[in-house]
């Protein structure tokens, strides 16, 4: 493995990884797997990253699991893999296992209702170019913008969001590079705690994530396992680690499958 990555992550836990007959590699998208793009269909994965996924996948060891704010239908084209890991879509609320079966939870007649008037506040402003419509949430993307702009639209989308929120029990979430009201009561947290549910503890975790969403799922995970943050410039974060994409990103994954296949790519 890089020295680099050997110093940020102990060597008991890649000894742990090798001897372990199988182990689960849970992974946010954008951010971390793929870079931010003003156009949000075009951030597909940073060059060989869907290289080494699939290498983990066919290694058979690795319960690999993509844990996303983005939609499920909106996810799988972007990571384009050969092989079909386990999905958790809109920050736990769809769930796709390998076979294909797909799970989504039931919203009230209320939360649908209020999340249409959050959209169509945004079409009747001329913002529908900004917006992204979701199973359980509406979210305002300003990224691209300039600081000035951003701002504005961040305040103005807060104002009008913020008392729906209130009226009605979604929560308003701000992320990196942008706003979303969501149904409440899941979180990337959620997914990561089911996964947990079912887990022997001698099974080797680890989850890769970059923003504010992640921390959920940094917390849920605790001392169970190991947590990353993914990111070009650190903050404060619950993770245990921090590295950089893409090239320590990659290293990273590369020394996962290394371990748990017994080669290298």
């Amino acid at each position: 493995m890089a020295e680099e990555i050997a110093r940020k992550i102990s060597e008991d836990f890649w000894l742990h990884l090798q001897q372990a007959p199988r182990a689960v590699l849970l992974l946010d998208y954008d951010g971390t797997l793929a870079p931010f793009r003003i156009e949000r269909d075009q951030a597909v994965p940073y060059p060989g990253i869907r290289e080494i996924l699939d290498a983990i996948l066919a290694a058979g060891r690795t319960r690999l699991v993509v844990v996303s704010g983005r939609s499920i239908e909106d996810l799988l084209p972007l990571l384009g893999l050969k092989g079909q890991p386990e999905v958790w879509g809109c920050h736990g609320w769809e769930h796709r296992w390998p076979d294909g079966r797909h799970e989504i939870g039931k919203l009230s007649a209320e939360a649908v209702k209020s999340l249409q008037v959050a959209m169509e506040w945004a079409n009747d402003l001329g913002l529908d170019e900004h917006c992204e419509i979701k199973p359980v949430s509406v979210a305002l993307h300003w990224r691209g913008q300039t600081g000035e702009q951003s701002f504005r639209l961040e305040n103005r989308v807060a104002s009008a969001w913020g008392p729906l929120a209130e009226q009605t029990g979604l929560e308003l979430h701000r992320f990196d590079g942008g706003i979303e009201l969501r149904c409440p009561g899941k979180t990337k947290g959620t997914a990561v705690r089911r996964i947990l549910d079912g887990l022997e503890k001698e099974v080797p975790v680890a989850y890769l994530g970059d923003d504010q969403t992640d921390e959920d799922a940094f917390a849920a995970l605790g001392e169970r396992g190991l947590s990353v943050l993914v990111r070009p410039e650190f903050r404060p974060t619950r993770a245990d680690v921090w590295l950089q994409p893409p090239q320590q990103l990659l290293e990273f994954l590369q020394s996962w499958q290394k371990q748990q296949s017994g080669r290298d790519l």
